[in-house]
């Protein structure tokens, strides 16, 4: 145990590596992701609020629907073209939507049949694709309201369209809305937790090989396994502590994110974010022996890292796949290290916490994977071979 403690602190003395560990990932990541996210929302409620601009082509066809696209917020500006002189006016402005009407709209228009009009955007461009999804909702609005007065005029009721009448009712809660944004958050939780230990899990075994003094620390009279477990422990206990930034620094960023604007409610309070971290606590304990089992199979700093970050994609693997297929939380499931840890993590931010067994199922698994990974990397410093 002492042996254990002393080769604790040596792996934690490098000042370097702690501040790499403890602050670019944990922090700045974290905060990064929730400014996307708010210059995400911020975007959204700007054009929610922003005029449509509108260019119509022949208006004189439709004056009437001309000051209807207007009394729908619309800003219309007329200008006469061709089909081939509208393509040239959106190829030189981005974001330009043109309605052309046909010359024979306001014949058609008056016999009661059909009155067709032409919607020119640019598809690729996001900006006239969203303006020109306002444009066609003001025609159809347009078009059903002209339609219920012909229904009347014929003396019939313009119920008799609606045979069924469909009413949705949202039965979430602002909170499980907010997971339709903050799904990523169990990811960025998980992925910094790595990040908080690999550059320690890399220094105290493929860095001290490269730089020779690995031969001089295994000659000394104690159990190498001892020596093991205290790199393991070292790179545990940096994961612990990015583990704690992570959960503190998305609860104080997500305050300042405007969800309620768009009816929703993050569940990231001091409470939750000390449940995430007590639920994610073992986790660390799978990463640290995981990286350092296998930084124990290199022999050079880079080519550690070369393979360190393939194999931290590993544990975000089955988030990916949960969520692509929408995997509701099992006992069994609660097996799976990581997939256990981001299904409760949901749990805990939608305010529908997973069963308390199911929770100490993830948990015992956890540890006892972490606990086991930690011996094998002592097994694997037995060996003679971890010199060369």
């Amino acid at each position: 145990m002492i042996v254990m403690l002393k080769e604790l602190r040596e792996s934690l003395r490098d000042r370097r590596t702690l501040l790499t560990s403890l602050v670019l990932g944990p922090v700045f990541a974290p905060l990064f992701f929730i400014l996307i996210l708010k210059l995400t929302l911020a975007r959204s409620v700007t054009a929610q609020d922003e005029a449509t601009p509108v260019t119509v082509a022949n208006a004189a066809s439709a004056p009437n629907l001309v000051q209807q696209l207007r009394e729908n917020g619309l800003t219309v500006t007329l200008r006469d073209g061709t089909e081939q002189q509208i393509r040239a006016w959106i190829a030189d402005t981005d974001g330009l939507v043109v309605l052309r009407i046909p010359g024979n709209f306001g014949e058609r228009f008056a016999a009661g049949q059909p009155a067709p009009v032409v919607i020119y955007a640019d598809g690729s461009d996001s900006r006239a694709e969203r303006r020109s999804d306002r444009v066609y909702q003001a025609i159809a609005g347009y078009s059903r309201l002209i339609g219920s007065l012909r229904l009347q005029a014929r003396g019939v009721s313009p119920t008799i369209m609606h045979a069924v009448v469909v009413d949705n009712v949202d039965v979430s809660t602002p909170s499980a809305r907010a997971t339709l944004l903050l799904g990523m958050l169990s990811y960025v939780i998980l992925l910094v937790t790595l990040l908080g230990g690999i550059y320690l899990a890399i220094d105290a075994t493929a860095g001290e090989r490269e730089r020779g003094s690995l031969e001089a620390l295994l000659t000394v009279p104690a159990a190498r396994e001892q020596l093991i477990y205290g790199k393991v422990a070292a790179a545990a206990i940096m994961m612990i502590l990015a583990l704690a930034l992570v959960t503190t620094s998305i609860a104080a960023a997500l305050r300042y994110v405007p969800l309620e604007t768009f009816g929703m409610t993050a569940n990231f309070g001091p409470g939750v974010a000390l449940r995430v971290f007590l639920v994610t606590l073992p986790f660390a304990m799978i990463g640290a022996g995981l990286l350092t089992v296998v930084a124990s199979f290199t022999r050079s700093y880079k080519e550690a890292q070369s393979w360190l970050g393939v194999v931290m994609l590993v544990p975000t693997v089955p988030i990916a796949i949960a969520s692509v297929l929408s995997v509701q939380p099992t006992a069994m499931l609660m097996l799976v290290p990581s997939l256990s840890q981001h299904l409760v993590i949901q749990g805990l931010m939608r305010g529908e916490p997973l069963a308390a067994a199911w929770v100490l199922l993830s948990i015992a698994s956890s540890l006892l994977l972490g606990l086991l990974l930690g011996w094998l990397a002592g097994r694997l410093y037995r060996r003679e071979a971890i010199l060369g």
